[in-house]
């Protein structure tokens, strides 16, 4: 085997390297150790909001989107009494009316000339009435016939009747004060006697219909207090209070919900039939809860951490168990006791162990 052979310069470069190196690391070592050192002196500081977690009483709520109805028995649709052109239409959707105000008209041709036929009929059923009575009285005609005569009598005056009745139907007027919510007339088209051609209801006789999914609608209860906001939210403007009149006893085959009827208590603001309202619904309450912000909760895993504040104002990560929740505030079960203070605002900002300022105007 043949020995390598070493060039003597080579060898001394590779020395000199290796020395530089080492006072390089050494350096590099010096310098690490002054940043940490500096790292622990200069430790951060995290602006907060506290709030001092209290037992207090706490409301569960589910909420519901739903809309402005009339109350029952505060609407009306009206109709054709039977196929006739439309001739005038007076109102349109939206519009306020008064009970007895006109609505639509019909063509009256041939609405007067029912009438008129029924009333012929009608006088001559009478001629022949008094006829058949004249003659059983002496005895000419069986009774038999006064009784047909009698029984063709009343035929006459029945279809008479409603040959006049259909005549004044004929003018479709307001049954009652309220508001247009539906016009289906069009001017010269022909109506339908099954389908209604108006429809009105009165805006100051109104209800809340919640639409709840059927397992929320199961923990509501009739008399629960409900608060009523405007739009598809909690967030939205409050419209005040009501109360729970009915829970609906079928789902509905089309929105696989079940109808909440709500009761409007308190309005602060007259509410429009047709409009968006969502309802938070209480369904049971507790007299000494630990409640906290929403945003004092802080995901870990699957589930949730907060961060308590100690007298010398370090934070520390705990675990929590929460309950209920609303669209602000959840119970929390374990994991916090009362009388700590608990970071709100700057939560997601905070670290375990770290050095809180707590921000001023703090409800603490």
């Amino acid at each position: 085997m043949t020995r390598p052979t070493f060039n003597p310069r080579t060898v001394v470069a590779l020395a000199l390297a290796s020395s530089l190196a080492a006072t390089s690391c050494g350096r590099g070592r010096d310098a690490d150790d002054e940043g940490g050192a500096g790292g622990e002196s200069a430790q951060a500081v995290v602006t907060v909001r506290t709030v001092v977690a209290a037992p207090r009483a706490f409301t569960e709520t589910v909420g519901a989107i739903g809309d402005v109805e009339a109350r029952v028995g505060h609407s009306a649709a009206v109709g054709a009494p039977g196929p006739a052109r439309i001739a005038r239409v007076l109102v349109a959707a939206g519009q306020h009316v008064s009970a007895g105000d006109v609505l639509v008209k019909l063509d009256q041709t041939s609405f007067h000339a029912a009438a008129q036929s029924a009333e012929a009929q009608l006088a001559a059923s009478e001629k022949a009435y008094q006829r058949a009575k004249r003659l059983a009285d002496e005895g000419v005609v069986p009774r038999k016939d006064v009784e047909q005569a009698q029984a063709d009598l009343a035929k006459a005056q029945a279809d008479a009747a409603t040959a006049r009745r259909q005549a004044q139907l004929s003018v479709l007027r307001a049954p009652i004060t309220g508001v247009v919510t539906a016009m289906h007339a069009t001017l010269g088209a022909t109506a339908d006697p099954a389908q209604p051609l108006v429809e009105i209801a009165d805006p100051a006789a109104t209800d809340v219909v919640l639409d709840a999914p059927p397992a929320d609608a199961a923990r509501m209860r009739t008399g629960a207090h409900v608060d009523l906001v405007a739009g598809q939210s909690a967030g939205g403007e409050s419209l005040g209070d009501g109360v729970v009149a009915d829970v609906g006893g079928m789902v509905d085959p089309a929105t696989r919900s079940v109808s909440v009827r709500v009761h409007v208590t308190t309005a602060r603001r007259p509410l429009r039939i047709g409009e968006t309202v969502f309802g938070q619904v209480a369904t049971a309450t507790r007299a000494n809860a630990i409640v906290l912000p929403l945003e004092a909760l802080v995901p870990e895993g699957d589930g949730f951490k907060v961060f308590v504040v100690d007298s010398a104002n370090v934070a520390h990560a705990r675990p929590v168990t929460v309950g209920a929740r609303t669209d602000r505030a959840a119970e929390v079960t374990s994991g916090v006791r009362a009388g700590e203070r608990v970071v709100t605002y700057g939560a997601y900002g905070v670290a375990d162990g770290a050095k809180v300022v707590v921000a001023a105007g703090d409800g603490t």
